[in-house]
């Protein structure tokens, strides 16, 4: 079977909150499989080339300020459909918009203060992962598949 990488980002406002442990735990108990794990503090120019999409926004200075503050956690997760799952796991960009049971709709309020980044795409999974894990990822068998997926 294949399966999808995707991209997590724990933001500034979500390690100080300590809720890395608990959005581990639900990309775990989802059956998803933790590939590669960081903590560190990012800088203007990576979270540039991370946002650069959203440069000429008008909110863009902001972003990269607040996410440069203080450490991220940055993940890949693997499985089957985990770059969709995961979007829906994480809820809106607006946390306003999202459901009770996403991680934004539980914990967070602000749309500047939305606690996580997610891959919205394969071609975004794949320069995210390249992007921020240079020296690449864990492969491994972990066992559990023929129990999760048919």
């Amino acid at each position: 079977m294949t399966h999808e990488k995707t991209f997590i980002m724990v933001k500034p406002d979500g390690v100080q909150r300590k809720l890395v442990g608990e959005i581990i735990a639900r990309f775990e108990k989802r059956g998803f499989k933790l590939v590669a794990m960081k903590m560190m503090k990012a800088d203007g120019p990576l979270l540039e080339q991370h946002y650069g999409d959203l440069k000429g926004k008008a909110f863009f200075a902001g972003l990269v300020n607040f996410v440069s503050s203080g450490p991220v956690v940055a993940m890949v997760w693997e499985g089957k459909d985990v770059i969709k799952q995961g979007r829906v796991m994480l809820g809106e960009t607006n946390p306003l918009a999202s459901l009770p049971g996403s991680i934004r709709g539980d914990f967070s309020i602000d749309i500047g203060r939305n606690i996580i980044h997610g891959s919205d795409s394969a071609d975004s999974a794949a320069k995210e992962i390249a992007l921020w894990f240079k020296e690449g990822v864990v492969s491994w068998d972990c066992g559990e598949d023929k129990y999760i997926y048919e």
